[in-house]
């Protein structure tokens, strides 16, 4: 006997059909979630790095630098530096007031020889013969300045003042920096102001 045309209660399921099977009731029909096929540690399709994007992508609040301007440099602070001169080697001042000094002496005897030449040639040997034949008359003679001041002994006497003038000079300096020397044990020597200006 069939039952197909008898209607059936409304919480029976068929007993041995088979169209019926895989139907769930829509109230216990579950949706698979959002999260249900990511694995856990992955990052999920639809969701945007947030470094990637954004790093290629310029803000518009972020211009860039003007290309042509320049900040000039910041002026450097100007060191000084306060030292004392406490000692000064006699040696070295020795050896350099001898240069100094033969310097000194080679100039004074290029220089009297100079002087005496253009004298010479400017006719003023002359002037002084004429001045003194007028002043001593015929007592005088046939004097002239160039007898009594002669170029040799012009040079002459221009080289003994300068031996003269290297051997006071090179003592003198040598005496001056010991008592330098001296002097700066009590009162603590010469101070210097050194700047990189």
């Amino acid at each position: 006997m069939s039952t197909s045309g008898t209607p059936r209660p409304a919480g029976q399921r068929p007993a041995g059909g088979s169209s019926d099977r895989g139907v769930t009731p829509r109230g216990t029909q579950q949706r698979p979630s959002a999260q249900g096929s990511r694995q856990p540690g992955q990052r999920p399709q639809n969701a945007r790095p947030t470094g990637s994007a954004g790093s290629g992508q310029k803000r518009p609040a972020q211009r860039p630098a003007a290309q042509g301007l320049v900040r000039p440099a910041p002026k450097a602070k100007v060191r000084k530096a306060r030292l004392l001169v406490s000692k000064v080697d006699p040696w070295s001042v020795l050896k350099m007031a001898f240069l100094l000094s033969v310097a000194l002496g080679i100039v004074t005897v290029v220089g009297a020889v100079v002087l005496w030449t253009v004298m010479d040639l400017t006719g003023i040997f002359d002037q002084v013969n004429d001045l003194l034949a007028q002043v001593l008359g015929s007592e005088g003679g046939s004097f002239t300045v160039q007898q009594l001041i002669s170029l040799g002994q012009v040079a002459s006497f221009a080289t003994i003042i300068a031996v003269v003038n290297v051997v006071l000079l090179t003592a003198l300096s040598m005496l001056a920096a010991v008592l330098y020397n001296i002097s700066a044990t009590l009162v603590g020597g010469i101070g210097v102001t050194l700047t990189d200006d």
